[in-house]
């Protein structure tokens, strides 16, 4: 496995791979590995000739009192973790690297990424869609993977795809979650005992909610009403958001029915967690 930092390399190893028509599968990340990156890794090797990552964190997506200084960091660990997958090559630039001094281009998705963690944090996808669209042009990759726990980034992307008339393939792959229902996350690492086993309640809240849908309770409001209840039983917990949408294109809904995204955000002392279910009903 390689690690490239410079742009120019990675380019001119693309460059050769696309002599000899080898397919090539890209995993985005922040780093940080855990069992949900490497599932996406398994993903793409079981469809493409090469697997690259990138590991970059994204100085565009955070806020201002965001954690982008703590958030956590090891390549060492990462790298381990990425050959011991398969991945060929990390891509793992500087953030002089991706936005050298006078950078000024941006891209934004308008209107769905107005909802959810986009109205919760101004900004943030403004620089997802930068980072990732800078990303395919580097890369060029045929199928990009990306992990459903971050629906919302995965429909913006889809979303931006399409719009430009990108040549490639979004893969969306299942959430991963702990032995005890937590959606596995980097950050859950800033838990404390007691906020790891209190963050339980998310996953808790959207089943229970899943389980009223699927007995045939129609009703948006009654569903997040009863989801915002169990999480406020939770002491530890700070409610950002609760919401129900259409899946599709995360408009509002008023009657539950076709393909819907049941989406939360709460925080956990500092620690802000993200999880969701997407149903067909």
């Amino acid at each position: 496995m390689r690690i490239i930092e410079k742009i120019s390399d990675i380019k001119a190893v693309i460059k050769e791979y696309k002599k000899f028509c080898k397919t090539v599968g890209f995993v985005p990340t922040m780093g940080y590995l855990h069992e949900g990156h490497l599932s996406l890794v398994r993903a793409s090797k079981s469809q493409n000739d090469i697997t690259i990552m990138s590991i970059f964190v994204n100085p565009t997506q955070f806020g201002p009192s965001e954690d982008f200084s703590k958030y956590p960091r090891d390549m060492e660990r990462d790298s381990r973790l990425a050959e011991e997958s398969g991945v060929d090559i990390i891509f793992a630039p500087t953030v002089e690297e991706m936005y050298p001094d006078g950078y000024k281009t941006y891209v934004n998705v308008e209107t769905i990424t107005e909802v959810l963690c986009g109205k919760s944090r101004p900004g943030h996808f403004k620089g997802v869609t930068t980072v990732v669209n800078k990303l395919f042009n580097i890369i060029e990759p045929d199928r990009a993977y990306f992990g459903q726990k971050d629906a919302q980034q995965v429909i913006v992307i889809k979303k931006m795809v399409r719009d430009l008339n990108m040549n490639l393939e979004i893969v969306t792959c299942p959430i991963v979650r702990e032995q005890d229902g937590l959606a596995m996350s980097s950050r859950n690492v800033y838990l404390s005992p007691e906020e790891r086993k209190a963050a339980l309640i998310l996953s808790q809240s959207l089943q229970e909610a899943q389980n009223l849908i699927l007995k045939g309770e129609k009703s948006r409001a009654k569903v997040i009403e009863i989801i915002k209840s169990r999480i406020s039983c939770e002491k530890l917990a700070k409610i950002d958001y609760v919401q129900m949408l259409d899946a599709k294109d995360l408009k509002d809904i008023e009657l539950i029915g076709g393909s819907i995204l049941i989406a939360l955000a709460v925080k956990f002392g500092s620690t802000r967690l993200i999880d969701n279910v997407m149903m067909e009903v």
